[in-house]
């Protein structure tokens, strides 16, 4: 039974709440009577012959006990009325039916002989329409009072979506008077369902019906409630939301309406991330709980967008401690006050190192002996590692080598690397320096630790994407700055890229190069325009997109697969595998070598050709080698 002080009780009738159920029994009781009264004035014309008397006062006395021992036996004594639908109907129909059953029993033993059997037939149908008739009639006098609180010249809305979660949350809405929407119909794309009425309010037409609509109606708010709706779709209305000059916000995907039914209460502005239009993940849990659960996790990078959500997702499960390595030192307290508050069973081990001390990296990995380590620690802006090559190849391949070949002496049990998508056929250092990192991994494959490695493109909001700085722009007033008119990239959001890495990671047997679902290519331009429309502005009137240029080392297009690399089809739909080539250790360890002494001796020639040698499909940008191609004619001229 809900709370009376969640249902926004009026403050004159609170003291009724002491006398609920004596009134709904009084009620009861009163309807039992009167359809006793009324079944044998209809059976005999509104005049009971005297021989039938005894039977009414019988009747009178018997039936309306009997019938509210079977009311509360059935449990329809209890509850809120305001609150009725229609299996609580048909629960008051079942409940009636075994009333009048029970009636006729006690009749049969103990009362006088003769009775009319229409009785009993015309007795049930009476009590079953005056039962349903009180409580329909409270549910209504409840709405309408509801209705009457609010200011109907204020928040008046349309729900687009007449599926399910468009009726739950035109049902809650009212019932809930402190919620500012006054919903005035309703939108669907199916053409089937226009004209149709739900709860007393019209499927007015689709989503090309809206300007007119909301003019039509002073509509404020649309409340879009197609929690499967496709990117396509929310994009599609979205700009249908704007041209009609309406507010607009939406409900979560269907895994968090299952988590908490109260669909009101989850009531949200539209965010980028309903653009893409991503079904959401669904774990494998079993499997990675068999990883987990009772074991130390050790998190390269813990504060960093992914590293951090990783640690979230990874506490879920139960580990016996995670251990946050990370060189960022406000980066790393506040997720460990985080953790300790949201996850306060799971032990958390905060340490401050860098990758690239391999005595530093040594000291916690022998300290804590983690049973898994997930490698996030990187530099990852294209543009800054084109301009410091040396920096670029010291963290991401040197500090890889150092954690991975730290795991397998201290017999970690698996490694997994995160890296990119545009480790695929590199154009700039940042991939490059990832498909070494990538190779590193793979030259471990003959150890007693499963080295894995799991690629994937952008994520939203991590630091540094579009996002953020497109957000930054628009509240700048603009111009909004994209490189390239057809640049696109795969996107995905931190927390989906962090549990399918776990995903990832649980299938792994060693040696394998996972590659995640990314869906879709966007294009950075498009999504720089629906940024403006979710900010109620007008792309290219109220804020301008400049077109810059590609940066040194930029693609227009990333790839997520090789094609020497033959797939490899997985049990999670969202992840597929590839069957990578093992790399020689020895083979690893000279390409190293050389790579270490070019960035000691800062020749930027040498390191770049080490690169090239190691990936045949590198090509380095023009920038990188205009910087290069004067060091080598210094070289030998000397």
């Amino acid at each position: 039974m809900p709370s009376p002080a969640t249902n926004s009780q009026p403050a004159g009738s609170s003291h009724l709440l002491r006398f609920h159920r004596p009134l709904l029994a009084l009620t009861q009781l009163a309807i039992c009577i009167v359809s006793v009264m009324a079944a044998f004035v209809l059976r005999f014309d509104a005049a009971v012959p005297a021989a039938f008397r005894a039977h009414l006062r019988f009747a009178l006395l018997a039936w309306p006990v009997t019938k509210l021992l079977v009311f509360w036996a059935g449990g329809l004594g209890r509850g809120w009325w305001r609150y009725v639908s229609l299996p609580d109907l048909i629960r008051l129909t079942v409940g009636n039916f075994a009333a009048s059953v029970l009636v006729l029993a006690v009749t049969l033993l103990m009362g006088p002989a003769g009775f009319p059997r229409s009785i009993y037939i015309i007795d049930l149908l009476i009590c079953v329409m005056l039962t349903s008739a009180t409580r329909v009639g409270r549910r209504v006098h409840w709405e309408l009072s509801q209705a009457r609180t609010r200011d109907v010249s204020e928040g008046r809305t349309l729900i687009y979506g007449a599926g399910d979660a468009g009726v739950n949350v035109l049902r809650e809405i009212r019932q809930n008077s402190s919620l500012p929407y006054h919903v005035v119909g309703l939108l669907d794309d199916n053409p089937a369902k226009h004209g149709s009425s739900i709860h007393g309010l019209k499927v007015m037409g689709s989503g090309s019906d809206l300007p007119a609509l909301a003019r039509k109606h002073t509509v404020h708010t649309v409340l879009v409630a197609m929690p499967s709706a496709t990117g396509q779709q929310m994009t599609a209305i979205l700009q249908q939301c704007h041209s009609a000059g309406v507010a607009f916000k939406t409900i979560p995907s269907l895994s968090r309406i299952l988590a908490n039914v109260n669909l009101t209460s989850q009531i949200r502005d539209v965010a980028v991330e309903d653009l893409l239009g991503r079904s959401p993940v669904v774990l494998e849990a079993a499997l990675i709980e068999a990883r987990i659960t009772g074991r130390v996790v050790l998190v390269t990078g813990a504060a960093g967008s992914i590293g951090s959500e990783l640690c979230r997702q990874i506490a879920r499960f139960a580990p016996a401690a995670i251990v946050g390595f990370e060189n960022s030192e406000t980066g790393i307290f506040h997720l460990e006050h985080e953790l300790r508050k949201a996850f306060p069973e799971v032990p958390f081990h905060p340490e401050i190192g860098s990758i690239q001390n391999v005595h530093r990296v040594e000291e916690v990995i022998g300290k804590y002996l983690p049973s898994m380590i997930f490698h996030a620690a990187a530099y990852k802006h294209v543009p800054l590692m084109e301009a410091h090559l040396y920096e670029a190849v010291e963290n991401n391949v040197f500090g890889t080598w150092n954690v991975a070949s730290a795991a397998a002496r201290f017999g970690v049990g698996e490694f997994v690397l995160i890296s990119s998508d545009k480790a695929v056929r590199p154009t700039n250092i940042m991939g490059a320096t990832k498909r070494i990192a990538e190779f590193i991994g793979l030259s471990f494959v003959n150890t007693d630790t499963r080295f894995v490695v799991v690629r994937f493109g952008n994520v939203l909001g991590s630091n540094g994407s579009v996002v953020p700085m497109f957000k930054q722009q628009i509240l700048a007033g603009g111009p909004i700055t994209v490189t390239h008119p057809e640049m696109q990239r795969f996107f995905m959001t931190i927390p989906e890229a962090s549990q399918l890495v776990l995903q990832a990671s649980a299938m792994g047997r060693g040696g394998e190069v996972f590659v995640l679902d990314m869906g879709d290519p966007v294009r950075i331009v498009d999504l720089a325009r629906n940024l403006i429309l979710l900010s109620g502005l007008r792309p290219d009137e109220d804020i301008r997109i400049e077109f810059t240029g590609t940066r040194p080392g930029e693609k227009l297009y990333e790839e997520l697969s090789h094609l020497e690399e033959g797939t490899v089809a997985t049990q999670h739909e969202k992840v597929r595998v590839f069957a990578a080539h093992a790399i020689r250790q020895p083979d690893m360890k000279a390409c190293l070598s050389v790579l270490r002494d070019g960035c000691a001796n800062r020749n930027a020639a040498a390191v770049v050709a080490a690169l090239t040698t190691a990936i045949p499909d590198y090509t380095p940008s023009a920038h990188l080698m205009a910087g290069v191609v004067p060091l080598k004619r210094a070289q030998a001229s000397d």
